[in-house]
């Protein structure tokens, strides 16, 4: 193997929990791309208009923001964690079971609000569990979380495909005026942007003909193992109430082994048994709390908030870019016909996926600080590429696959960087989650609204000013890791500058 043999029998000891975590980060991923393409069929099946229908991004994706922010309240013990995946999975499911049966556009959104909320814990308490596990040798394991994502984002389009309608899916007399729009109105939904499509004038009453109720179901089958590997999880953990009487597994030749040093055994129970100190990996809400402040310097909010500014710039990126590009190619100078430009999206996240498959190896060769500094600049000298050959076409192309890589192994990256900076003792994951899924919904509302003013050219100024902020943050960063305080032995143990206890024996702690 690529990695060493410390890494490998770590890897070997927290197998399942591994690949649970990683297979429901692509219960996420299958969830947060299938409603751009089906959409349209979505407002055939309620009836809606165009203006109502996309309000149905808004709700998913200001639950997810939400569930982010909450998600640290269950990771307070494995058990909590782990049934909050478990509902979380599982929810996920039954809402692409149930979404064909919602034929109201508030119920629908109702039912995508309950997804949302899902996905933001699984966001939350996914990668801080990986960082639990991990801790100094997390880059590469939330290098391959964040893949399972992309692949899961590009297959549920794919499912979905062969069930979206050609033409107007609402019958009546104007569907033959209105489908000749279709597909550059189904390429041009934009998440959190809803009122981007109300000069589109659809049939609303009329007879229903959509067929995309079987790519809800089909996913909803796809995603079913993934509740069930979760289940199995907290079986083997003896965390179902009615098992928990069950005998204790042998120990692993590994494990046995570890047994033979008692010194260090004994001073990681004292450390897993001493309560939690402040300034832990806690939700949002309690890490703002002023205990947790008590003694820290003023670099550790500063690392805190530069941290959660880039990722907060980057992924305003990711979400600006994937929503807008296709409206950018098809206006002047370069009027790309819809059927071209539509492969401009799905290029960006397939290179998004390829470039997070990428960077497992990488990752382990490569200090996640020199990751994200090549993330950043690479993203600032595309967008500067883009802006000097803005009237090609083939480098419009050439430019969205290179940020595509230059962008996809940014979180993960960032991620574990800030929580190497804290001693895995701040509330990097939380914050940077938080500030993540904030930039990608106010980035984008504030790009279409300055296209709307402005024109299609501004898009490509607008992330040539957030790559160059995102750097910017960056600089700020690796200053301020600069000052921050080395862990020294005698500092307080309720300071959230003081390191927290390595897990070198790489056990899976409840």
């Amino acid at each position: 193997m690529w990695w060493d043999e410390r890494v490998s029998a770590r890897f070997r000891r927290n197998l399942q929990p591994t690949l649970t975590y990683w297979s429901v980060f692509f219960s996420f991923g299958l969830c947060i791309a299938f409603l751009g393409p089906t959409l349209l069929d979505l407002r055939c099946q309620t009836q809606s208009s165009l203006s109502q229908i996309t309000w149905v991004f808004f709700s998913q994706q200001f639950c997810l923001l939400l569930g982010s922010c909450l998600g640290g309240v269950f990771k307070r013990t494995l058990a909590q964690s782990l049934f909050a995946l478990f509902a979380s999975s599982l929810a996920i499911s039954l809402v692409f079971a149930i979404i064909p049966l919602c034929h109201n556009v508030v119920v629908l959104a109702v039912v995508m609000a309950v997804a949302g909320l899902a996905m933001g814990c699984i966001d939350t308490i996914s990668n801080m569990q990986l960082v639990k596990i991990y801790q100094k040798d997390s880059a590469i394991f939330l290098q391959a979380l964040h893949f399972f994502v992309g692949f899961g984002a590009l297959l549920s389009p794919l499912i979905a495909d062969p069930f979206l309608s050609d033409t107007n899916c609402i019958l009546s007399n104007s569907t033959a005026n209105a489908s000749s729009n279709l597909p550059h109105i189904r390429k041009s939904l934009v998440p959190h942007h809803p009122g981007n499509l109300s000069h589109y004038d659809l049939p609303m009453k009329g007879m229903v003909v959509t067929r995309v109720s079987y790519a809800f179901w089909i996913m909803a089958l796809i995603n079913l193992p993934v509740p069930i590997a979760v289940f199995f999880l907290l079986y083997k953990e003896r965390m179902v109430p009615c098992f928990n009487n069950s005998s204790h597994p042998l120990l692993s030749a590994d494990e046995l082994a570890m047994e033979a040093r008692p010194a260090e055994k004994d001073d990681l129970s004292t450390a897993v048994q001493r309560p939690r100190a402040a300034g832990g990996h806690d939700d949002l809400f309690s890490c703002c709390q002023s205990k947790n402040f008590r003694g820290a310097s003023y670099t550790y909010f500063a690392v805190h908030i530069t941290g959660a500014l880039v990722l907060f710039m980057t992924d305003g990126i990711v979400g600006e870019y994937s929503g807008f590009v296709y409206s950018y190619a098809v206006e002047e100078p370069l009027s790309v016909v819809h059927k071209v430009a539509g492969y401009l999206p799905s290029l960006f996240w397939g290179f998004i996926t390829l470039g997070r498959l990428i960077s497992i190896p990488v990752s382990y060769r490569m200090k996640p600080a020199t990751m994200v500094f090549i993330n950043v600049v690479g993203v600032l000298i595309t967008f500067l590429l883009l802006l000097i050959f803005s009237y090609s076409v083939v480098f419009l192309f050439v430019g969205t696959a290179a940020l595509g890589l230059f962008l996809s192994s940014t979180f993960p990256s960032m991620l574990a960087y800030t929580e190497d900076i804290l001693q895995y003792k701040g509330c990097a994951t939380t914050v940077l989650v938080t500030g993540a899924g904030i930039g990608e919904m106010v980035l984008q509302l504030l790009v279409g609204s300055i296209i709307h003013d402005q024109g299609s050219y501004s898009f490509l100024v607008c992330g040539m000013i957030f790559g160059g902020l995102a750097f910017t943050f960056y600089a700020f960063l690796l200053f301020f890791h600069r000052m921050y305080p080395k862990p020294s032995s005698d500092t307080d143990d309720a300071s959230p500058d003081k390191p927290a206890v390595m897990d070198d024996t790489g056990q899976y702690q409840r």
